[in-house]
C-alpha cells in the first residue's frame, strides 16, 4: 500500500510491497551470475531484490527518459531551430559511504542498457575527481578526504557541463582504490544516450562565490537524481564490516595502499575502522552528505540486511 498521511506532502511513499507490483510481468534482464559480479562488498542481492526493487526504478527512469526525448522534439519544434543531437540524460546517485550507492549506479546502468531502446549508458564516479594525495597533504586535507572541499569541483563542473553541452568527447579522471589515489588513466565518454553520475557529494548545492553571488553545482545539470538512504547505525556497522573483510582480502596486496592494515590483529583492526568512521566518515555523513537527501528526486531506503524497505519519490 502507498503510505498515506493527513498532511499534504511534496513526496509519495510507497512499501516494498507496493513498488514491487509497479513492476508488472516485465521479464529481468539479468542473470543471477550477472547480478552477482555488479554486486558490492557485503551487500545482499539476489534475483528478487533486483526485480522487486531495481526493475520498477528503471522503468520508471526509462519512462521519463522518453518523456525527456518528447519534450526535446517538442521545444525544437517550438524554436524552429532543430539541433543535431539532443544532449545526455544525467542521472545521480548519492549517499553514505559502504551504504550500497555503487552497487546501485552499476545495476542501474547494466538495467538501462537492456531498455528496448538499447541506450548508451555511462557511468563516471567522483572518486576520479578527488585532489590527488600530494595536493590534499599540501593543503593539511589529507584527513578530510571525501568532504567537498577535498574535491576539484571545477573540474567536476566543467565535466558535467561538457556532457550536458552535447560535447562529441568528455573525459573524466579516474581513481584507484588500490593505491587509494587519482591516476593518469581517464575515462572517455563518446556522446552517450545516458550518464550516471556516482558519488558522496553529488547532490550537494552551489556554494557562493567569493563575491558572494550563488555559483553553480553539477546537480544543477542532473535530470534526475537518487539518495541511496539507511539508519546511521546500519551504515557504520557495514563500514566496519567492509573494513574487516578488506583486511583479508584487497588490503593483503603489497601494492594496496592500506597493506598496513592487513597485519592488525581483530581487535587493532576493529578498533581503527571504528576511529576512521568516528572522526572521518560519521561527521562527513552528518555535516554533508545527509543533508543532501531531500534534494533527491528519489530515496531508496534501506533496512539493516541491506534490502531495500520503502521508496520515496518526489510528485511532479
Amino acid at each position: 500500500m502507498v503510505r498515506m498521511s493527513r498532511e499534504l506532502s511534496p513526496y509519495v511513499e510507497l512499501e516494498r510491497k507496493a513498488w514491487a507490483e509497479l513492476a508488472g510481468e516485465a521479464p529481468l534482464p539479468l542473470s543471477a551470475a550477472e547480478i552477482e559480479r555488479i554486486r558490492g562488498l557485503g551487500e545482499e542481492l539476489d534475483l528478487e531484490e533486483v526485480r522487486q526493487v531495481y526493475l520498477p526504478l528503471t522503468e520508471l527512469m526509462t519512462m521519463r527518459i522518453r518523456a525527456a526525448a518528447g519534450l526535446y522534439r517538442a521545444t525544437e519544434k517550438f524554436l524552429g531551430n532543430p539541433q543535431p543531437q539532443r544532449t545526455p540524460y544525467v542521472i545521480g546517485v548519492g549517499g553514505s559511504v559502504a551504504v550500497g550507492k555503487s552497487t546501485t549506479a552499476r545495476l542501474i546502468r547494466e538495467l538501462l542498457a537492456h531498455a528496448p531502446e538499447k541506450p548508451k549508458v555511462e557511468l563516471v564516479t567522483t572518486d576520479g575527481f578527488l585532489l590527488p594525495n600530494s595536493e590534499l597533504e599540501r593543503r593539511g586535507m589529507f584527513d578530510r578526504k571525501g568532504f567537498p572541499e577535498s574535491y576539484d569541483r571545477k573540474g567536476l563542473l566543467r565535466f558535467i557541463m561538457n556532457v550536458k553541452s552535447g560535447a562529441e568527447v568528455v573525459e573524466a579522471p579516474v581513481y584507484s582504490h588500490l593505491t587509494y589515489d587519482v591516476t593518469d588513466e581517464v575515462v572517455t565518454l563518446h556522446r552517450p544516450d545516458i550518464v550516471i553520475v556516482e558519488g558522496l557529494n553529488v547532490l550537494a548545492p552551489a556554494r557562493s562565490r567569493g563575491d558572494g553571488s550563488p555559483g553553480l553545482a553539477i546537480s544543477d545539470f542532473f535530470d534526475f537524481t537518487l539518495y541511496v538512504d539507511a539508519a546511521n547505525r546500519d551504515i557504520k556497522r557495514w563500514y566496519i564490516d567492509r573494513f574487516l573483510t578488506l583486511r583479508r582480502t584487497a588490503f593483503a596486496d603489497p601494492h594496496s595502499y592500506f597493506h598496513r592494515y592487513s597485519e592488525l590483529s581483530d581487535t587493532e583492526a576493529l578498533t581503527r575502522a571504528e576511529l576512521l568512521w568516528d572522526t572521518i566518515n560519521w561527521p562527513n555523513l552528518r555535516e554533508n552528505i545527509t543533508t543532501t537527501r531531500g534534494r533527491a528526486d528519489l530515496v531508496l531506503r534501506k533496512d539493516a540486511d541491506h534490502s531495500v524497505k520503502w521508496i520515496r519519490l518526489r510528485k511532479l
